[in-house]
């Protein structure tokens, strides 16, 4: 197992940004179990950490301007 999926991982978080970060978890998961370890694969995967910080920021400010 890839040690970058425990940035990830989403049962800690409150349900609401469970939703926005489930598929994520479950297609990094998916790749992790296809893909040869390696640079790119490392690389691919801290691409996602950093899109899933972003869409949950992206959660916070909608829940903070509704």
């Amino acid at each position: 197992m890839n040690r970058l999926l425990k940035w990830l991982r989403h049962d800690h978080l409150p349900p609401h940004l469970q939703d926005v970060v489930k598929p994520i978890d479950a297609l990094a998961r998916s790749l992790d179990a296809t893909l040869a370890e390696g640079p790119e694969k490392t690389a691919g995967m801290r691409k996602l950490i950093e899109a899933k910080d972003c869409f949950v920021r992206a959660r916070i400010e909608q829940d903070e301007e509704a």
